[in-house]
């Protein structure tokens, strides 16, 4: 048992110093955790992965509902965490007394482009809370996986599946959430 289950066991049990022990430990990886996280956001994100740290370390410690399967778990509840701190200020920011529904462009980038499907936080994650309805598993392995920086191995052995299991539902997902992101509205025929 490492020192961090050790310490997620004693916070678990009512431990309020336990805590206080926690961050020390966890502090690199989730900075690490975070910085991945923010190197996906598209420019001009204000949120920086110090604070996406603090926030999420403030949303696990202080929760109730605290039942961690050990270290790998606890850093893919951080993900999620980090995952709607994330989606919360994106949607504040896309908020029109925020400026959200003005899209600021220089005349030198006025140039039209053609881009791939839009992949961002928002979309990817009203598609996995769509997959979740669907397939609850292979949304939570997509969490793992994406959010978390799991390996296929560590996501089936939190979800407790084999690693072939676990390669299949995620073959699925990604098809799944390709197609479900990638879908334009096809005209009607008359």
């Amino acid at each position: 048992m490492t020192d961090v289950t050790r310490i997620l066991t004693a916070i678990e049990q009512g431990d309020a110093k336990a805590a206080d022990k926690l961050l020390p430990l966890v502090y690199e990886e989730l900075r690490h955790l975070a910085a991945r996280k923010m190197s996906r956001e598209s420019p001009g994100q204000t949120l920086q992965a110090t604070a996406l740290v603090h926030e999420a370390y403030i949303r696990l410690v202080g929760s109730e509902a605290q039942d961690w399967k050990g270290r790998t778990h606890f850093f893919a509840a951080a993900a999620e965490a980090m995952r709607h701190i994330l989606i919360d200020n994106t949607r504040r920011k896309q908020r029109g007394k925020h400026g959200g529904d003005k899209q600021k462009i220089s005349l030198d980038d006025a140039n039209p482009t053609i881009e791939g499907p839009s992949t961002d936080i928002i979309a990817l994650s009203e598609a996995i809370d769509r997959l979740a309805e669907e397939d609850p598993k292979a949304a939570e392995l997509v969490k793992l996986r994406y959010f978390a920086g799991l390996t296929l191995e560590q996501a089936g052995g939190i979800l407790g599946v084999s690693r072939r299991t676990a390669d299949r539902y995620w073959s699925y997902a990604r098809a799944w959430l390709y197609h479900e992101i990638t879908k334009v509205e096809k005209p009607h025929c008359w």
